[in-house]
């Protein structure tokens, strides 16, 4: 079984976040960027158990984006993936990273595509669905469990009040989410055979983006903490009534 992970590189959650090009634009310098937790930890990482337990022949990963790019992607392959490859196209709109990994793999004999549930960044959750759609295969989305049983996949996802399993056959697109795999880190061996495994770079077909950003902003600056005396009960209850609205 051949597998194929899909990832994008998100802004650290503790990084500084500095706008540019009239709010157009997030500044990179500066921006530590990471390998999408979602993906990272419970996508890539369910695939390498998968193929680590003698279920999956190979893990390959992909990208849409850019050169700069390339260090999350090293690190991928430094987890344990076989070979990557990068789609040298820009990496905002949903439909088109979804058309570009699917003209990709479409005749590459991928039996199961994994990516996270969303990215931290734009959280819409729309690359899976969108490509399954696009390579006519099924889709089964918020995975907390994946298992293979034969030539089909055994998923389990949270639904309102419970959990769901299904039963489906590959070709298949899973998302992941918390609980289909424990996050790990990569070792001093993994990190130094990362260089030399394959990371191809392939030009993309011509695919007119349906969204653009128009622009961005940054949430409001945290207000100061107020210091109430502790026997001023009445001015505690008066400002969680008159200014935090919480009472």
């Amino acid at each position: 079984m051949k597998i194929l992970i899909c990832i994008c590189q998100v802004p650290d959650t503790v990084t500084k976040i500095v706008l540019k090009d009239n709010n157009s634009t997030v500044e990179e310098n500066g921006t530590t960027f990471i390998i999408n937790p979602y993906d990272e930890w419970y996508a890539l990482v369910r695939a390498l158990e998968l193929k680590e337990s003698g279920a999956a022949e190979s893990v390959h990963i992909i990208n849409v984006g850019r050169a700069n790019v390339e260090p999350v992607i090293r690190k991928a392959l430094a987890l344990g993936g076989d070979e990557a490859v990068r789609i040298d196209a820009d990496s905002t709109d949903s439909y088109s990273i979804a058309y570009h990994i699917a003209d990709y793999a479409r005749d590459k004999g991928y039996d199961l595509i994994l990516c996270g549930k969303e990215s931290i960044d734009y959280l819409n959750g729309a690359v899976g669905p969108m490509l399954a759609e696009l390579l006519d295969i099924d889709y089964i989305g918020f995975a907390t469990s994946i298992n293979i049983e034969g030539n089909s996949a055994v998923v389990k996802r949270e639904i309102d009040g419970g959990e769901e399993t299904a039963t489906c056959n590959f070709p298949l697109v899973v998302s992941c989410q918390k609980g289909v795999a424990e996050a790990r880190i990569a070792n001093m061996r993994g990190i130094m055979t990362a260089r030399t495994k394959p990371l191809k770079v392939v030009t993309p077909t011509a695919i007119a983006a349906l969204t653009t950003i128009a622009s961005y902003e940054l949430p409001p600056a945290k207000a100061g903490v107020k210091l109430i005396d502790p026997n001023q009960m009445d001015e505690l209850v008066n400002l969680l009534h008159t200014e935090a609205k919480v009472i």
